[in-house]
């Protein structure tokens, strides 16, 4: 795999897992429904994860009475999801010319670092619980996996090119 193709491969992760995240974020109350089926408190599993079966019960009844009576909360995740895409968005600079956009990737990186203090101050303050706030600190530590590989081989690239 030559050096270009390394790091257009973990971009175009980085990039998916991105919009992934973000399309995801739209439809919230109907996953939540769903996913309170498989492991809220009504479930086959509600009695092995006690604590997980009320999390995620209490998640879907609080989505959807607060959807029922006020539905323009869920505006605020519309835009969760748009900045996602936008940010994916970004990523496609690195894509075409990684050593002039390398900025990019250390902006991302930065991100990345960012979303564990944010989630564990910001969910202590919202009553989050603890394991949860982890879950969420571990999307900063999962997309900045592929944007150091991607670091990395631009620095490669970098020097390679000071030296030609």
């Amino acid at each position: 795999m030559t050096k270009n193709k390394f790091i257009r491969y973990w971009l175009f992760f980085f990039i998916f897992g991105m919009l992934l995240s973000g399309i995801t974020a739209i439809p919230l109350e109907w996953q939540m429904g769903h996913i309170n089926t498989w492991l809220g408190s009504d479930s086959n599993l509600s009695n092995s994860l006690p604590a997980l079966s009320f999390w995620v019960t209490r998640i879907y009844e609080g989505l959807s009475s607060t959807y029922q009576q006020y539905p323009f909360i869920a505006y605020g995740t519309d835009w969760l999801a748009f900045a996602h895409i936008v940010l994916a968005i970004l990523f496609i600079g690195p894509l075409r010319d990684p050593v002039r956009n390398k900025w990019v990737i250390e902006f991302g990186m930065i991100a990345c670092v960012l979303v564990i203090p944010f989630a564990m101050v910001f969910g202590a303050i919202r009553e989050i619980p603890l394991l949860w706030r982890m879950a969420d600190s571990s999307f900063g530590v999962i997309g900045i996996i592929p944007l150091w590989f991607v670091l990395k081989e631009i620095k490669k690239l970098e020097a390679k090119s000071e030296s030609a």
